[in-house]
């Protein structure tokens, strides 16, 4: 029986044109096509905020690569949501210097303030909190990022300001 007639429609979720003009215009910088896997798989993250296992499917095609190949890069690379996240991802750093410097304080506040837990999202979906090993900011610990933005030597009331404002 046609997965039609019973009424169970197939995904058929496929790179947009948009995406792969994105994707094609950063091929000059690569020896061989599936070298952009990286580049391509952060284009599809932005677009539709995660990668999908579908995603995966038809990129690994477009590169010429198995599934299989791409999925072990982009479970690799930490920054690569393979699951649906909030529309905005918080990575809290857990290095050793945040740690010293307060990072359960800092965890704690967020917990409360937003409901979640690291690897949740917020009830509203605005939210997901995530652990990140390092963001470069020892100096300044702790510290965590929210999207693109970096925020360092975190108190509860700045993180306040901070949310307030995100």
């Amino acid at each position: 029986m046609s997965l039609w007639l019973c009424g169970c429609v197939p995904d058929v979720t496929v790179l947009t044109e948009e995406e792969r003009l994105e994707i094609e215009a950063e091929l000059h910088q690569y020896a061989q096509k599936r070298a952009v896997c990286i580049d391509a798989l952060k284009i599809v993250q932005r677009r539709r905020g995660w990668v999908s296992d579908e995603s995966v499917r038809d990129l690994a095609e477009f590169l010429e690569m198995t599934p299989d190949e791409l999925d072990s890069v982009a479970t690799f690379y930490n920054l690569i949501f393979r699951k649906p996240v909030g529309r905005r991802v918080i990575l809290i750093c857990d290095s050793v210097s945040c740690w010293i410097m307060g990072y359960d304080r800092i965890r704690e506040h967020l917990t409360a303030r937003l409901g979640i837990a690291l690897g949740e999202t917020s009830a509203d979906g605005e939210f997901t909190m995530l652990p990140i090993a390092c963001l470069g900011a020892c100096d300044h610990a702790p510290a965590l990022m929210i999207d693109e933005a970096l925020h360092q030597d975190l108190e509860p009331q700045k993180l306040d300001r901070i949310l307030e404002h995100s």
